[in-house]
């Protein structure tokens, strides 16, 4: 569920409230009781980064797949499966 942040015009009082994201929006200021709050637009509480998804980032043998750069270096659905090693 996310965070929304609210802030009334009336008194300036700012809160957070965790919702469902179907849930309506506040409108009553638990402080001053008028009808004045507004949701605010705020930053996300996460970032994706990198250069591409992971298979894991827990992944152990120091390697890492990364399955976006591995989708944009295979040409014509010549992928191999993720464990192509032959077993002996």
């Amino acid at each position: 569920m996310p965070i929304y942040e609210y802030e009334c015009k009336a008194c300036g009082h700012r809160l957070e409230k965790l919702q469902k994201v179907g849930a309506p929006a506040l409108t009553d200021c638990p402080v001053c009781q008028a009808s004045e709050l507004s949701r605010l637009i705020s930053a996300a509480g996460f970032r994706l980064a990198g250069g591409g998804w992971y298979e894991t980032d827990f992944k152990s043998g120091g390697t890492k797949r990364n399955l976006a750069g591995d989708a944009s270096k295979s040409s014509g659905g010549d992928a191999k499966p993720a464990d192509s090693k032959a077993t002996a």
